[in-house]
């Protein structure tokens, strides 16, 4: 589990709803059916309105992620993968690499690895996968913008939803007995949206971006280490070069 995903969670809402309560106010008074069925349901059709079903979907998949701890030694384990590789090429042979590939621990190094012993040419092997790389970028970032996207609708849908309860308000004026329910549901409304854009869906979004910046860096490590070994680098040279993929905690 990751904890700053609930530490987060816990002391964003937990402290609004304690200040809320210190300033006298109940509960019971933030729990309002209509304005969380007017914003909630506004802004998940806007989102899937405009997105794809294939965004929606992996958006979804992704936002699990955030609520995961990150796997702080995958970096180091592929980068001692390569080292190992980059050590078998110089003792034996790139070609003795081929019997240790099926045994990594990460698909794309394999791939990057198997055109290396294929001997492919070291040019054609950065064009494929540097846009293998920057596909795959772009298609998690458009997992990342689905929660950027809600954050953006929530606020508005929560001004619409105050609109409403305001004509609610306007159109009952002779009627004192529907004025608070309407006014209510009026300011309730912006409260869930803009509570809910700035504490849930816009850190989520934020928190799936440094996890695509990630996965990019460890896939760019993956292509150069690759290409060092291609090139007859020392393994020693391979790892000086690769160091700076690395994050400071890893490096240390």
């Amino acid at each position: 589990m990751e904890m700053t995903t609930i530490l987060g969670l816990l002391i964003g809402i937990g402290g609004i709803l304690f200040g809320n309560i210190i300033e006298g106010g109940h509960l019971g008074s933030l729990v309002q059916g209509a304005a969380a069925i007017i914003v909630f349901s506004g802004t998940i059709g806007a989102v899937i309105l405009s997105s794809k079903k294939r965004d929606l979907m992996l958006g979804l998949k992704m936002a699990r992620e955030v609520f995961s701890e990150v796997d702080e030694k995958k970096q180091r384990v592929i980068l001692d993968e390569i080292l190992e590789s980059a050590r078998i090429a110089r003792k034996e042979s790139i070609l003795a690499i081929e019997a240790k590939i099926g045994g990594m621990s990460d698909h794309f190094l394999k791939n990057v690895l198997q055109s290396v012993v294929d001997g492919v040419d070291p040019q054609i092997i950065r064009s494929i996968y540097e846009k293998q790389i920057d596909l795959e970028e772009e298609k998690l970032n458009a997992g990342a913008k689905v929660w950027m996207d809600a954050g953006g609708f929530a606020p508005t849908v929560g001004i619409i939803g105050a609109v409403l309860g305001l004509i609610h308000v306007m159109g009952n004026l002779s009627d004192t007995s529907k004025l608070g329910a309407g006014i209510a549901v009026a300011f309730v409304a912006t409260i869930y949206g803009v509570a809910s854009s700035n504490l849930i869906f816009i850190p989520i979004a934020n928190k799936l971006k440094k996890r695509v910046q990630d996965e990019i860096r460890i896939r760019e490590m993956t292509l150069e280490g690759g290409l060092a070994i291609l090139s007859g680098l020392t393994p020693s040279l391979i790892d000086l070069k690769l160091q700076s993929f690395l994050e400071s905690e890893e490096k240390k």
